[in-house]
């Protein structure tokens, strides 16, 4: 009885904080509402907006961020204010796009990995080796191809302004290299909460072990998995690098970073107020590839000379190993996708 009568006062406290909390996020959209709709569709009014996201503020991605919240106050003259809240300090990736959807939070940063059980359409775009090359990738992200994907977020409360380039991800380990998919075998390999990335290292002969990213330090250093998978700056920023001794760049996948606004707050906002975020967004993204490519290539030197020994491998086994993955979509709406992705080389 005390057990069941604990439990109905937690969830009464949890129905409580979150009524209060999307309450309030609410008050704040209608007044948005009501304050922004004006005939002219001039900014008279000034905009606060939220933007909360799990990164460090030093990896090239929240600089990427950074550099459009600086640019969206210019160009509206100050009119439009973006407060930055880092390191998961408002939750994490799913937390953070589950508050954007009901408009507690009116923008996030997430990989598209993790939007895959928010917005199915994303979850082509973790499939390994989807992607040719660098030229491929951004011939999509950046085209008719990338929008429709950014576009249907839109049915779930979710408005996609950007792609962010979020590099080529690849396996650290503990103890052993990753040279070829047979040395996965046995192996707890953490993974994002991403269904096609769990069944990736499934295939590969891995044990995927979706553990939180903040907590994936500690889980590495003390050896509740095996090893990871990430880009070269997030290895190097998150300080991931001091807990393993080996990077083999498999690049299996080039899954992007999604910078996304709630449905809700986006059509409560005037035109002139969407023209501005849009156009600071597209120029954050030119600033934030240029400043990847440096960061990836300064960390990688960072990470050879604190000792962890990276490896290049030899692709194809990794590439032939994960073909049966694509037969599942063959006949579906989006195999469709994969088909004009992949076509579009």
């Amino acid at each position: 009885m005390e057990t069941k009568r604990f439990r109905f006062f937690i969830l009464v406290a949890f129905a409580f904080l979150i009524w209060s909390v999307c309450g309030t996020a609410s008050d704040v959209d209608e007044k948005k509402v009501s304050e922004n709709s004006d005939v002219n569709n001039k900014l008279d009014n000034e905009i606060v907006l939220t933007l909360a996201h799990g990164m460090n503020s030093a990896h090239p991605v929240a600089k990427g961020m950074r550099f459009f919240v600086d640019r969206v106050k210019k160009l509206s003259d100050g009119k439009i204010e973006i407060k930055i809240f880092p390191n998961e300090q408002l939750g994490n990736e799913v937390d953070l796009t589950q508050q954007v959807q009901l408009g507690c939070i009116d923008m996030t940063k997430t990989s598209a990995s993790a939007l895959e059980s928010f917005v199915p359409e994303y979850s082509v775009l973790s499939l390994p080796y989807l992607f040719t090359d660098e030229d491929h990738y951004w011939n999509i992200l950046r085209g008719p191809i990338g929008q429709s994907i950014l576009d249907s977020g839109m049915k779930y409360g979710l408005k996609g302004l950007i792609f962010y380039d979020a590099g080529a991800r690849s396996f650290y380990t503990r103890k052993k290299p990753i040279l070829k998919p047979k040395d996965l075998y046995g192996m707890k390999i953490r993974t994002q909460s991403s269904p096609v990335a769990i069944e990736m290292i499934k295939v590969m002969g891995g044990m995927p072990t979706p553990i939180p990213y903040g907590d994936l330090y500690t889980a590495l250093e003390e050896g509740v998995v095996d090893g990871a998978e990430n880009n070269i700056p997030s290895l190097y920023s998150s300080r991931q690098y001091e807990a393993v001794k080996y990077y083999a760049l498999d690049e299996h996948t080039r899954t992007p970073d999604v910078l996304m606004i709630s449905k809700l707050v986006w059509e409560g906002l005037p035109e002139e107020a969407r023209v501005i975020i849009l156009k600071a967004a597209n120029e954050s993204l030119d600033y934030q590839i240029e400043l990847w490519k440096k960061v990836s290539a300064e960390d990688l030197e960072k990470i050879k000379k604190s000792g962890v020994k990276v490896l290049q491998v030899d692709k194809a086994p990794f590439q032939k190993k994960v073909h049966p993955m694509y037969a599942k979509y063959k006949g579906t709406k989006l195999g469709e996708l994969v088909k004009k992705i992949q076509e579009a080389q």
